[in-house]
Parts: structure tokens; sequence; C-alpha cells
């Protein structure tokens, strides 16, 4: 680490870089909130990590939520939060997020996020992301970066020059790639089990849709959704996305006018916590199912939709689901086990089989 890079880590249970002396730099511990502890307490997040590189404009928070199934896997997002404590407040929320869905897929990974401070359409630089890949290979392999608002292809193949511990690399390297098709693909088969289970069909192109968001995934959303002849109001804070969505034949609406839109499904694909005190009254949707992270801004508000009638596909069975797969492997590592636990290991590792004591 340079002497113009300064990291600063806040923990519960520290990695193996914890050891490792704070380099010179000219932000000290003492400028970081002394609620900040108690924050990832109530949270649940293992460690946060404060990367800065004054040098190259970094300035960027890494937060690791739980690796009980595995390393903390979590994308990378830029963007020109207002304060810090947005910033903070922001990668607290998505990387916890992570963990959920980790678990929720099956996948022995843990949750992570990463965030830079800065503006996407002016302030990225190779210099910028490598100085964050040599941070994030600092971790040992504790976080796996990934795409996410504000970052494309080009940029993670910057910091795969630094760490191997970063996915969504170019298909010459051996990765997927651009993954915001993939990610369209799977909102809309999730958009079509809502609409199962709302209306009693899958037919997308009988119903509207109000897509918030035109930039990677919202492009193939809203591509995919007229190729099923669909009615697509869509927004977005750049130009050229908006053009793009345009020229796909979407109806182009305000920012904040795409909450008043009169459309059978609201599709957030932008930031989070869109559904708010001050914007839930104004819907009057039927489904809301989108690709953003965190798309409500507190739980009271899915009690909220529901008691509007409004659908939104969230995964709170999976995450219960997720919940008892946390609390057997705990067990486990602590030498206790449930009545269904040894059986549920053996099944899905046969090798284990002959192991027994």
């Amino acid at each position: 680490m340079n002497a113009e890079d300064t990291r600063i880590t806040h923990g519960m249970q520290p990695g193996p870089q914890a050891d490792q002396p704070v380099a010179a730099g000219n932000t000290t511990s003492e400028d970081v909130s002394t609620n900040l502890f108690e924050t990832i307490t109530r949270s649940g997040h293992e460690e946060i990590i404060f990367c800065n590189n004054t040098d190259v404009g970094l300035k960027a928070i890494i937060a690791i939520h739980d690796t009980t199934l595995g390393p903390a896997l979590g994308g990378l997002r830029m963007w020109p939060y207002e304060t810090e404590q947005e910033a903070i407040n922001d990668v607290l929320r998505l990387s916890r997020g992570m963990t959920y869905k980790a678990a929720v897929s099956g996948l022995n990974l843990g949750g992570g996020k990463a965030v830079i401070i800065g503006d996407p359409q002016k302030d990225k630089s190779e210099a910028l992301f490598r100085a964050l890949g040599k941070f994030i290979d600092s971790l040992h392999g504790r976080y796996i970066t990934a795409e996410d608002v504000g970052i494309d292809v080009n940029d993670m193949e910057f910091i795969f020059q630094e760490t191997n511990n970063v996915v969504g690399v170019h298909q010459v390297h051996g990765g997927s790639g651009d993954p915001s098709p993939f990610t369209a693909h799977g909102t809309v088969q999730g958009i079509r089990a809502a609409l199962q289970h709302k209306f009693g069909d899958e037919e997308i192109g009988k119903y509207s849709y109000a897509v918030q968001g035109a930039g990677h995934v919202g492009h193939y959303l809203i591509k995919m959704l007229r190729e099923e002849g669909a009615k697509v109001f869509a927004t977005d804070i750049n130009e050229a996305a908006v053009e793009d969505a345009r020229s796909m034949g979407a109806e182009i609406v305000g920012l904040d006018d795409i909450y008043d839109v009169d459309a059978d499904v609201f599709s957030p694909c932008a930031l989070g916590a869109v559904i708010n005190e001050d914007t839930l009254p104004r819907l009057k949707f039927k489904i809301v199912a989108g690709a953003a992270n965190n798309q409500l801004a507190t739980d009271a508000c899915g009690d909220d939709l529901e008691a509007r009638g409004i659908l939104c596909a969230r995964l709170c069975r999976q995450c219960r689901r997720a919940d008892e797969r946390f609390d057997r492997i705990r067990r486990l590592q602590q030498g206790t086990r449930g009545p269904h636990d040894q059986d549920d290991l053996l099944q899905r590792r046969p090798d284990l089989q002959n192991r027994q004591a």
C-alpha cells in the first residue's frame, strides 16, 4: 500500500489484514462516526473498510456483512452521494441484502458490497480502479467484487489487473462479461410469476409497465418487455439512456412522475429505497417487481403495500429459509446439531458419509 493510501477498518470479526498497520495518510480513525460500531452491531456486519487514495481521487467503502457460508460476494457501485453518511447507509444495506441473496440461491458465499463516492460520468480512471483493486486484494479473498450501478466490464478489467477477487470480467479472461442481460432475464421471470399470482396468467404483453432506470439492466428489461408487445413507461437521469428507451418504443416520463403512472407493474431498476413514506401513497400499480436492490425503504413499507393490495415480489419466504440455513451452519460450527442437520449435510455432501465418528 502506498503512502498516499489510507485504509481504516472497523469490524466485529476482523479478517487477517486487521493486524497490518494502517498506512500514513490524511485520514484518522477519529474522523469516523463514534456510532459506527453500534450501527454495525445492530446490522450484523463483520467488517467495514474505508479506502482512500488522494492521488487518484478514490474514496470507497467496502462492507462485509456475513461470511458464515463463504467469502463475501457483492457488486461495486459508483455514485455521487451527497454525503459520506449516504454512502455508508447504502453499502450497509446492499451488503446485508447480498448475504440473503447468496443464501437463498444455495451458494457457499457471504454478503458484501463496495461503493465509490464519485460521478461515473466524470470521475472514472484506470488509476482509480486499480487503486481500489489493490485494496480489495489486501483483504485476502474475504471480499469478491463485481459490477453494479455506474460500473461496467471495462472498469472490472482495471480491477482485475490488481486482484483475482473479481467476477464479471471480459469473456476473453474467462469471465461472464456484462451481467445485465441475465439480470433482466431473471427480472422478467419474476414478473411472470407475479402476474400468474395476481392475474392468473403470464402474458407479459397484456400488461403495462413503469420501468424506473433505463441503464444497463433497465435497457434489457425494456427491450424484453417491448418484444412481448407490452406498453412501457420509462425514466432515467441519463439523457442517453432516455433516448435509448425512447428508440425502443417506451413512453418517457419525468423522474418524479414515474410514481404516478397508471400502469400494472412498477419495475424499479435503479437505486434502492424508492418505495418510501413519500412515494408509497402515490402508487396505483398492482405489482412491484424490479431489479433494484432494497426497493423498500423499510420493512413497514412492505406491510403498507400489502394493505393496499399491491403485490411486491419479495423473497420473504426464502429469507426465512436463509435464516434457517445460517442457524444450521452456525450450530455445526459450534459442534451442536438440530434434528435434521446431520442428515441434511450428508445428503448434500455424500463424500462425508464415510467420515462419521
